[in-house]
Formats: C-alpha cells, sequence, structure tokens
C-alpha cells in the first residue's frame, strides 16, 4: 500500500504526473478531428510539454463508446508521424494501443511507454513487445469492447470486480516477464460503466493501492462529468475535470491522464 513506487522513464512519482492526451484520430469523443494532421498533432503535444505535461499519450485509434476498430496499417500511419516528429524530447512518450504491430513500431519511432486499454487481452503479444523493449505499460479495465461496452454493463460489484480484474492482468503481465515496476495500473473510468460505477470507483480509489503499482487516472471530459454538471459539451468540461483529478490526486493516484494540460 504504501511503498514508494519505482520511477518511470526517469519520472519519480513521489508527485502526481501529468500525461496530456494527443488523439491523433477523427472520432474521439472529445477532440476527434482536431489534431487528425501530424504536423497539428505534433505542434499541440509540444504545447502540452510547455503547460505542464510529464508524459505524451499518443493514441490513433479511438475506443470511445461506439467504436469501431481500426486497422494496424491506419493506427500506425497515424501515430508514428507524430511520434517521430517529437523525437525524444523533454516527456516522454507513451503510446495508447491495444495492438503489438503498432506498438513495436512506435518503441522503434521514439515511444517510451505503452498504454493498453485493453490490459493485454486485445492481442497477447503486446506482452512479449513490452519485455523485449523493457517498457512500462499500462493495463486499464474495460468491460466488453468499445463498440458495445456501454450496454448495459453489470457488475456484481463494481469495486471489487475492477480490483480483481487488475490483480489478474498485473499477474497476467508478471507471468509473461513483465517486472513490476514496469506496471501500472488503471481503473477504466468510463470503460463499460454506468454513473454509479464510476463514481463508486472514484470514491474508493485508495482501494487500488493495494495493488502494487502505480495508479492512472483517466476520466478527463468523460460523459459522467458532463452528466454530473450538465454540460454536453465536452471541451466545456474542464472545471469537472480538474475536481476528479484533485479527488485522484488526494487519494494518493500517481499519474492522471487530461486533456486541459495548462489548467
Amino acid at each position: 500500500l504504501t511503498a514508494p513506487r519505482a520511477a518511470l522513464r526517469g519520472l519519480t512519482l513521489d508527485r502526481p504526473r501529468l500525461m496530456g492526451i494527443v488523439n491523433v484520430t477523427p472520432d474521439s469523443f472529445s477532440d476527434g478531428g482536431a489534431f487528425f494532421d501530424a504536423e497539428t498533432a505534433a505542434a499541440h503535444a509540444r504545447a502540452l510539454t510547455r503547460d505542464g505535461a510529464d508524459i505524451l499519450d499518443i493514441g490513433g485509434e479511438s475506443t470511445r463508446p461506439g467504436s469501431d476498430t481500426v486497422a494496424a496499417d491506419e493506427e500506425i500511419a497515424r501515430a508514428l508521424p507524430v511520434i517521430e516528429a517529437l523525437g525524444r524530447g523533454p516527456a516522454p512518450v507513451s503510446v495508447d494501443t491495444r495492438k503489438s504491430r503498432v506498438a513495436r513500431a512506435a518503441l522503434d519511432a521514439g515511444a517510451a511507454m505503452l498504454n493498453d486499454v485493453s490490459a493485454l487481452t486485445h492481442d497477447p503479444a503486446m506482452a512479449a513487445v513490452a519485455v523485449s523493449a523493457d517498457v512500462p505499460i499500462c493495463l486499464m479495465h474495460a468491460q466488453g469492447e468499445p463498440k458495445a461496452m456501454q450496454v448495459n454493463p453489470t457488475y456484481d460489484d463494481v469495486l471489487f470486480d475492477v480490483y480483481d480484474h487488475l490483480a489478474g492482468r498485473r499477474d497476467a503481465a508478471l507471468a509473461a516477464g513483465i517486472p513490476r515496476e514496469r506496471i501500472v495500473l488503471d481503473p477504466g473510468i468510463g470503460f463499460g460503466k454506468t454513473l454509479d460505477h464510476n463514481l463508486r470507483l472514484l470514491r474508493n480509489l485508495g482501494l487500488f493501492h493495494g495493488l502494487g503499482c502505480p495508479i492512472l487516472l483517466g476520466a478527463s471530459r468523460k460523459r459522467f462529468i458532463g452528466t454530473l454538471a450538465e454540460e454536453p459539451d465536452a471541451q466545456a468540461r474542464g472545471p469537472g475535470s480538474i475536481a476528479v483529478a484533485l479527488a485522484a490526486v488526494a487519494q494518493g493516484v500517481q499519474i492522471v491522464r487530461v486533456h486541459d494540460m495548462k489548467a
């Protein structure tokens, strides 16, 4: 629960770290299309770094509710030019992908971390990529595929079901040869969860420190914030996103994944 967590790519976790979101997609829920052009996306990533990003998370596939799977070739064509343009800058680059081929290409292009929203279940070969490259990997909880995950998600108890799932994925990663100090865990707010599920998880984030790994929270601009704040415009959910991030940091969450970096 309380042991210091190992540094990630030189980033100590004795204070909260901010992961900036760069969606190189036409259909992400809050900024789809805004950074679809590689040059625009790279400029946005540099701005996030100037505004305080400790890590940049580059993704070429939207996994919003209702989204379709993107072919690996297309995902590579979207994400790689941005990663290459950023080079090995001050903020390490994470690649947000479920596919081992995309992960391998991104690491070859300069990425330093993997962020797999399927926690190695979409493509089991992801584990071997993480092992061979000796890079950190974030494993997230999701119930179902993105296309249908918000169609009546149910749990016996969402808090303990998510905890047990993440414990199982952590153990699968360990068994595959990924060292514990390279594993980050994410409870997956909004991925196959109702408003009540999300709020129960957020109220009890401290439980997840029992898994012995750094915790990442990605709740920025999500629909439940819009529901609570009566704000249909995702880009106007900055204040609610900040409130959720502060509640997470107050419970010791080490990494917060955000859109509104300067705020």
